[in-house]
């Protein structure tokens, strides 16, 4: 049986590595070979880079961007790969399903038409972009805002389409071109979005995607001096390694890292609503989210009833939710389960693999009696793992909140707005949601503190960072 090969896009034409080395992708849920895609190597990215460096050139370096297109050409070519990708759903919904695990439907209904969005969004958000002009005694000031050239995207495996079109569309829209290097665990739709913007017609070397290992050629692509911004998604590890690589290189960076994410349960709050967002935050992509509220903080006069109803929330997801992306993540998800009862905590559901024994599927799982300080409630562990712990007045809530290196989302739930607006003032997060988990909004700002990441996505915030904002001065009554 002959498996099929995806490839690397490169100036507009999809590719073999040089070496015609292959990596296979794994289906999570069965242990099936899904595709083979290219190893990568060196030169494959610096080709990748070339083309994107040259398309950017050929547009002349000023306002119009790659290519020479325009702010209107942008948004327009943006809008027409929404389109296809909008023809082409559920063939992109079934590849994100296979290559990740997760349920079919999710992707079909959430992933996928997210992905259209991020585009449609950051098209029509860029039509309607202004920067400043200023009136002084004798001279105006007006600030043009450029592309920067080449940039890198580098995107994690739990949200692979969504993740890079929220990074495409600003990139491609502030008039750079991009180099993208998905995971190599979930590339099949990366290469898919090549095949689209090829179809679109999109300029050769605007949009090109390299797979392979990270650390075989994620050097090359932030080190390469024509590439001058990389955005990155993934691991705080990571991320501090690219920091080292970039920042003597001057070069602009973007990181969204880990978390380990506190949901704060008053006992004011509305119980029912809350323990469903709770759970959602838990379990949702079956806990690989680095939002996820994987640390549970239960007022101590509910905190009983609580863990009950956490409990039977997490018995129906585990019908709901897919297997973890790799047998190599389940292994490290249950390494946690046995940490966590070395150090004293309570498995009081799941801990356990299910399912087809060649998947990777985990049992959403509820663990109490753990001090906070150690490490299975200190570490991040991307799964459906959560701990609870109960605190008895608002100051301890908050101390436990900010107990940990990260600092990129929280939830709080009750009823009393004073509360909800003083934890949302001293909580040590990027992101706070009162009395919800993840709605979603495009335009704020999106990205964490201390050790979960460095600058902002979403809105503005995106099209700053792919940008550089250049004053000009003219000076009145010049003879």
């Amino acid at each position: 049986m002959t498996i099929e090969r995806i490839h690397n896009w490169i100036n507009g034409q999809a590719c073999e590595a040089t070496d015609d080395s292959w990596i296979k992708n794994i289906n999570p849920a069965t242990g099936e070979v899904i595709n083979l895609l290219p190893r990568s190597d060196e030169q494959d990215a610096f080709d990748a880079v070339a083309a994107a460096h040259d398309c950017y050139l050929s547009g002349g370096q000023g306002n119009a961007g790659a290519a020479g297109l325009n702010a209107s050409q942008r948004c327009d070519l943006l809008m027409a790969v929404a389109d296809a990708m909008d023809e082409r759903l559920e063939e992109l919904a079934l590849a994100e399903s296979l290559d990740s695990g997760k349920p079919f439907l999710n992707a079909l209904n959430i992933d996928v038409p997210r992905s259209i969005e991020n585009l449609r969004f950051y098209a029509k958000a860029a039509a309607a972009q202004t920067t400043p002009a200023v009136a002084g005694e004798n001279s105006i000031n007006y600030v043009l805002r450029q592309p920067l050239g080449a940039v890198s995207l580098i995107t994690p495996w739990n949200f692979p389409l969504h993740l890079l079109t929220w990074k495409l569309g600003p990139a491609l829209a502030m008039g750079n071109s991009v180099i993208a290097k998905p995971s190599e665990i979930t590339p099949t739709t990366a290469s898919m979005l090549g095949q689209l913007f090829a179809e679109v017609k999109a300029p050769d070397g605007l949009f090109n995607v390299v797979h392979g290992f990270g650390h075989e050629i994620g050097d090359a692509l932030v080190r390469h001096p024509h590439v001058k911004a990389v955005s990155f998604t993934g691991g705080t590890a990571t991320g501090k390694t690219i920091a080292t690589v970039a920042a003597p290189l001057l070069k602009k960076t973007s990181f969204e890292l880990g978390g380990k994410n506190p949901s704060i349960v008053f006992a004011d709050c509305n119980l029912e609503q809350s323990i469903a967002s709770v759970a959602r935050a838990a379990f949702f992509n079956s806990g690989q989210v680095c939002l996820c509220g994987s640390r549970v903080l239960v007022a101590a006069e509910i905190y009983d009833d609580f863990v009950d109803a956490l409990v039977e929330q997490a018995l129906l997801y585990r019908d709901r939710i897919g297997p973890l992306v790799s047998a190599e993540h389940r292994e490290k998800v249950m390494s946690y389960i046995e940490l966590a009862k070395e150090e004293g905590g309570e498995i009081v559901c799941g801990g356990q693999a299910y399912g087809d024994p060649n998947g990777a599927f985990f049992e959403p799982t509820v663990i109490t009696g753990l001090s906070h300080d150690c490490r299975t409630v200190q570490e991040e562990i991307f799964g459906p793992v959560v701990t609870v712990h109960p605190f008895d007045d608002d100051e301890h809530a908050l101390e436990l909140a900010n107990d940990t290196e990260f600092g990129l989302a929280s939830s709080v739930f009750t009823s009393n707005l004073q509360r909800a607006h003083h934890f949302a003032e001293h909580i040590q997060s990027g992101m706070v949601w009162v009395n919800d988990w993840n709605l979603r909004d495009l335009r704020v700002p999106f990205g964490g503190m201390k050790q979960s990441g460095v600058g902002r996505e979403g809105g503005d915030y995106s099209f700053k960072f792919f940008s550089q904002d250049r004053n000009v001065c003219v000076r009145y009554n010049y003879e």
